[in-house]
């Protein structure tokens, strides 16, 4: 037994050790692309490039892009890609809090208000929202687009993120199923006492609610960074205002921006997942948490 015991575990470990290699290879790869010091995109076919350097980063902060977008003049003569860098990690950055701050106070107050109220209305809302989260949101886009040019929001970055949070409230699923395991004797006893609805959900349920708090955060503020979809379509071709992931595409688009802004674009990527890798380092317990609490009850 002893022995069968052991070569299982080899059998295991060797497939779990094939499977980061598989995992991890494109991410080394894409790394050490970012540091290589030759000119082109002839060093994609090496794991290892022959030269190193840090000028591809160095060329993604450049103050040019800023500079147009404070002065308000649109760019002369030749573009470059790279001098916009910075000021699509800027944009990027700003939706992705600002949609992260809005969407959780919505989806803590939804989640909040179904596990803890009851009303007439409160199963049909329930079971409408469930049926419409089934349809792909790439639906609306067309409408959505439609909307945003007739009151003056297409290619704007307010206008894409009330794309994200006009329906951030249909995701209160995990967030009520964590409430849910939080005991309706603590709301009764604060009731007793005089407490009101809202300071029961500010001053005791939210102290209580930290993991799926955290939970929330980081789900909302991932949407915004890694999307393309949507960000591409609202924004169109107003560079000044493309988010990262739209911008890094408009990179490569073509076969001789391929050529020239490879290794830039390879630099840009492993920045991207710099701040996200380092929430999930940081936040991952309350992450866990907040995902196995959330999945106790529906």
């Amino acid at each position: 037994m002893r022995a069968r015991k052991i070569i299982a575990n080899l059998f295991i470990y060797l497939i779990l050790i094939v499977m980061s290699i598989i995992w991890l290879l494109p991410i080394v790869w894409l790394i050490l692309q970012s540091f290589s010091g030759e000119p082109g995109y002839n060093s994609i076919y090496r794991l290892v490039p022959l030269t190193f350097s840090f000028d591809n980063y160095k060329a993604l902060f450049s103050t040019v892009g800023f500079n147009h977008l404070f002065s308000g003049n649109a760019p002369t003569g030749s573009i470059s890609y790279s001098d916009y860098y910075a000021v699509w990690f800027f944009n990027t950055l700003v939706v992705s809090l600002v949609t992260s701050l809005v969407s959780t106070i919505l989806v803590l107050c939804t989640s909040y208000a179904f596990s803890r109220l009851r009303f007439k209305a409160r199963q049909p809302m329930m079971k409408f929202i469930l049926v419409l989260g089934m349809f792909p949101g790439f639906l609306s886009m067309i409408i959505l687009y439609q909307i945003l040019a007739l009151v003056g929001l297409k290619q704007s970055l307010f206008g894409l993120i009330l794309c994200y949070v006009g329906g951030a409230g249909m995701g209160y699923f995990i967030s009520k199923g964590f409430f849910d395991t939080i005991s309706r004797s603590i709301d009764e006893a604060a009731m007793i006492d005089g407490a009101s609805r809202f300071q029961i959900f500010y001053m005791i349920i939210m102290p209580l609610a930290k993991p799926i708090i955290v939970y929330t955060i980081l789900t909302a503020f991932m949407g915004p960074w890694g999307d393309y979809i949507l960000s591409s379509y609202i924004l169109g071709d107003a560079m000044q205002h493309y988010t990262v992931s739209v911008g890094l595409y408009k990179m490569i688009a073509q076969q001789q921006d391929m050529a020239l802004y490879w290794k830039q674009f390879a630099a840009g990527s492993v920045l991207v997942a710099v701040p996200i890798s380092i929430l999930f380092i940081i936040m991952q317990k309350f992450y866990v948490s907040g995902v196995t609490g959330g999945a106790v009850k529906g």
